[in-house]
């Protein structure tokens, strides 16, 4: 899942080059099925017209299971164009049925209480600047719907503290949580231990939260 936290055109670049010179199954944080956000998904009870984005989505199959089980609103949102191109090549004439947006998502303009679930699996703990995790909050509050659904998922508190080349933030639940502050009721959280295409354990901490109205 590409960062979208850059402060300027490096980051962009950053990610390009990532997607550019490895496959999707080949990068660290790869599922061949994003099980434990479908389940997250299942759980919210959305009919099948919610609209749902997948922030830092990339290579990801979750717009390909999403799509599959009839799920007509879906967005992916990357800052990696390479991604994007990827995911849309890998789902052929079914890549016209979702939504593909290249952007920063600390600094995109996304459409003002639209969406009913947003979901982000390994955007968030890049985020080492107060300042991007403050905008990401402030996009997550402008565009959720009140009463939203969002699920974020970081590395653990025992997870890597690089990716990708790059320094990451670990969380616990309850920290993740108090990045959103007050306004995001906790409904539930989990972990998880993902297997890197290459046998190397990452522990991922996921929290679901609602917005409240």
């Amino acid at each position: 899942m590409s960062s979208g936290g850059g402060e300027n055109v490096g980051e962009q670049e950053h990610w390009e080059r990532i997607h550019g010179q490895r496959a999707a199954d080949q990068v660290s944080w790869y599922r061949p099925h994003l099980d434990r956000s479908i389940s997250f998904i299942a759980s919210a009870g959305l009919a099948k017209n919610a609209a749902i984005i997948d922030v830092g989505g990339g290579t990801s199959t979750l717009v390909d299971d999403l799509l599959e089980q009839g799920y007509s609103d879906v967005s992916v949102l990357d800052i990696s164009s390479t991604a994007i191109a990827s995911a849309q090549q890998r789902l052929g004439p079914r890549a016209d049925a979702a939504t593909w947006i290249v952007a920063d998502i600390t600094r995109v303009e996304l459409p003002e209480h639209h969406y009913d679930f947003w979901h982000d699996r390994a955007v968030f703990h890049f985020l080492r600047d107060p300042e991007s995790r403050r905008r990401y909050v402030l996009t997550v509050r402008r565009s959720l719907k009140p009463g939203g659904h969002i699920v974020v998922a970081t590395f653990g508190p025992q997870g890597p503290e690089h990716c990708s080349g790059l320094d990451v933030m670990r969380y616990s639940a309850d920290e993740l949580h108090g990045e959103f502050g007050a306004s995001f009721q906790k409904v539930a959280s989990s972990e998880e231990v993902h297997l890197t295409p290459w046998g190397k354990e990452q522990e991922f901490v996921y929290c679901y939260c609602r917005m409240l109205g």
